[in-house]
């Protein structure tokens, strides 16, 4: 479904009374929205977005929600903003379609699928960060996880996720790997938007984030390899059905979920 097609999320809050923790969910849904369909060609190159009041209107968001998206887009060379005269989908865009994060969706890869990824690179990436970390590199590590633990909404908890295993990954010393695992940050924030909203998923996965960071802190290569397996694992244990589902349509599926239980909330 294109962005100029595209109904609004049925019982979302009117302009301008989204509560933080559903603005941040129509701030990813809308981004994913946009971004898909650039991705596909559905909007082509040179193609005019709808105006900010059109996409606030299609997706029961406000205007602030629509100017947010729109800016990281931007960022991502997606898109090209013209005061004045709109939004226009950007040249750079075909050279931001080849990147990383598209190769790799363009095999549509499943839950499982990146489980088994995430288990080949960060099992010794945490091996490595336990031999290698520095004070300064183990308090960032630290931080990111009280950030994980108080953050107020899923949103929030899904980006300080992603920094907590980024934080581990620059502790290995190694930034090759640093880079292969940022490389699949977007399909990963993905999948932590889900664990951290599911108390199937999320509740056991906690605990496991304070037994890394212990046994980062001793310096314990074996017991944090194994800490980071126990903890990737979880998810093959606790997906379900959903473990060979495509990873796009179980995240929007999710966040489509997570946007109706706020409103009627």
């Amino acid at each position: 479904m294109s962005a100029a097609t595209s109904d609004a999320q049925p019982g979302t809050p009117p302009e301008g009374r989204a509560r933080p923790a559903v603005r941040g969910l129509l701030t990813e849904r809308l981004a994913r929205q946009l971004e898909g369909d650039i991705r596909k060609g559905a909007l082509a190159v040179g193609a005019k977005l709808p105006s900010e009041r059109e996409l606030a209107q299609q997706f029961g968001a406000s205007r602030n929600v629509v100017r947010e998206v729109l800016r990281r887009l931007e960022a991502q060379d997606l898109i090209d903003v013209e005061p004045g005269r709109g939004s226009f989908v950007s040249e750079r865009s075909s050279g931001s379609v080849r990147g990383y994060d598209a190769v790799y969706r363009a095999g549509r890869p499943t839950v499982r699928q990146l489980i088994e990824a995430r288990m080949s690179l960060e099992v010794e990436i945490a091996g490595l960060a336990a031999e290698r970390a520095d004070d300064t590199e183990l308090a960032v590590i630290e931080h990111a996880h009280v950030r994980v633990l108080e953050a107020p909404d899923v949103v929030v908890k899904a980006r300080a996720d992603l920094d907590f295993h980024d934080a581990i990954a620059a502790a290995s010393g190694n930034p090759v790997l640093r880079v292969m695992l940022s490389s699949i940050g977007g399909m990963m924030f993905e999948m932590m938007l889900r664990s951290n909203s599911d108390p199937a998923i999320g509740e056991p996965g906690v605990p496991h984030h304070a037994e890394i960071l212990e046994a980062l802190q001793q310096h314990d290569v074996e017991l944090a390899r194994s800490r980071m397996r126990e903890h990737l694992a979880l998810g093959l244990r606790t997906y379900g059905a959903d473990l060979d589902e495509r990873l796009d349509v179980m995240a929007t599926r999710h966040l489509d979920t997570l946007l109706r239980q706020s409103a009627a909330g």
